[in-house]
């Protein structure tokens, strides 16, 4: 069962766009920005960790590294039992390499992004995730040569539609 929203003010709106662009951001500087004290920032951020709304990682650059190799695999379920659903998402959210993993509408099932060290450890990992269960249809692997833009902002809140212009 999802959890109710947590209701959102304006000033919840703007601190989580900020903290979305730098979690390291003082209570300080956070409250100039919103016009809030430093310890009405620090209750909201407590209320936002208590509602399970914000949790703070560390985001590395794939690119720094130099050892990582990203893949897209997309999934299709052999049956479409919720029992089976339900253990391929367990899989999903107990395997490191997975990154990501959405639900899908139309022919395929799943989208799994996985952050794996090479080929052979993809393969590695492709066996254990998607061959040995026997729950999975089919599997079509994408390498990302790669990435455009990585990014975990999301909106907070839908955006003011613009007036419409009018033509002369």
């Amino acid at each position: 069962m999802t959890a109710a929203p947590l209701p959102l003010d304006d000033f919840d709106h703007r601190l989580l766009e900020l903290l979305q662009h730098d979690a390291a951001a003082t209570l300080t500087a956070l409250g100039d920005e919103v016009g809030l004290s430093p310890s009405a920032v620090q209750r909201r951020l407590t209320r936002y960790r208590k509602n399970g709304l914000l949790r703070q990682v560390a985001v590395l650059d794939p690119a720094q590294l130099g050892n990582v190799t990203l893949v897209a695999v997309m999934v299709t379920m052999e049956r479409e039992s919720a029992k089976q659903h339900a253990a391929f998402c367990t899989r999903m959210r107990a395997a490191p390499e997975v990154q990501q993993c959405y639900v899908l509408a139309g022919d395929w099932d799943y989208l799994v992004i996985l952050a794996t060290t090479s080929v052979a450890h993809y393969r590695e990992v492709a066996e254990r995730l998607f061959l040995e269960e026997g729950n999975i249809k089919r599997y079509d692997t994408r390498l990302v040569f790669k990435p455009v833009k990585l990014g975990l902002n999301l909106p907070t809140r839908m955006p003011v539609p613009r007036p419409a212009r009018r033509r002369k």
